[in-house]
């Protein structure tokens, strides 16, 4: 492995624990497409797990008061019963067609968010939407990995404070993206040489992940949504784009 290689890693993994720190999701929308420049994209999608759970896991202290596990609980409880869903759907999916709808979704619903600022569904359907929310999710993270988009937009559709999203957030994630990595190790996935970049880049997912909460608790709470919905729309722009072809 030459200089090059370990700057790139090392670079994708600030970005990605930055913003894994500053907003409880996001470590692939920042580094996955650094690492694709230097790894496979097998062990790219392996590394952005391991170092999503270890950015997390890092920052878990600092918000943990933060965290409203009445609110919390519905969303995890749906996300592990949808994530062995989305597992099996992994073999009937068209991943190209599959990335443009999420991406659709995440241009026009973040958008129209930003622009509404008064929530829209603070009571519908109560805990059992919430579920409902958080099993969408768990298919989505067992497909491919996406796990935040559904929940990040219904805490924005809701109307919750930065500190109730930040715990919601950061605890879903965690739980599916810790479940994810449990099922892909039981099944020989991941590899050893995932688990020696994991550790080369280890002190940059930490920093980063410290830089980026930091941030978050300089945060306003409209700062903060702000933030959310952009990363999503972001994200939503990064999907669509790799779904079209190449002429």
């Amino acid at each position: 492995m030459n200089g090059i290689t370990v700057g790139v890693l090392m670079f994708g993994a600030l970005a990605g624990g930055f913003v894994s720190g500053l907003a409880g999701f996001g470590t692939a929308l920042m580094a996955l497409g650094i690492w694709l420049y230097v790894v496979t994209p097998d062990v790219a999608v392996q590394l952005v797990l391991v170092c999503s759970i270890i950015a997390q896991t890092w920052t878990m202290p600092s918000i943990w008061r933060s965290i409203d596990f009445k609110l919390v609980w519905p969303f995890v409880l749906g996300g592990l019963a949808g994530v062995p869903i989305g597992t099996l759907l992994v073999a009937y999916a068209d991943p190209r067609l599959f990335k443009l709808s999420v991406g659709v979704l995440l241009l026009i619903f973040p958008a129209a968010l930003y622009f509404q600022r008064q929530p829209i569904a603070s009571n519908i359907g109560g805990k059992a939407a919430d579920t409902g929310i958080g099993f969408v999710g768990g298919v989505l993270g067992g497909l491919a990995g996406l796990s935040g988009p559904v929940p990040i937009l219904w805490a924005s559709v809701r109307g919750w404070g930065k500190d109730e999203r930040r715990g919601l957030f950061q605890m879903f994630n965690w739980t599916i993206l810790t479940a994810a990595l449990i099922a892909q190790a039981g099944s020989g996935l991941i590899t050893r040489e995932t688990m020696w970049l994991a550790l080369v880049v280890l002190p940059a997912t930490i920093g980063g992940a410290w830089l980026g909460t930091r941030t978050y608790h300089a945060l306003s709470d409209g700062n903060f949504r702000d933030v959310v919905l952009g990363l999503l729309f972001l994200s939503g722009v990064t999907l669509v784009w790799s779904s079209v072809p190449l002429p």
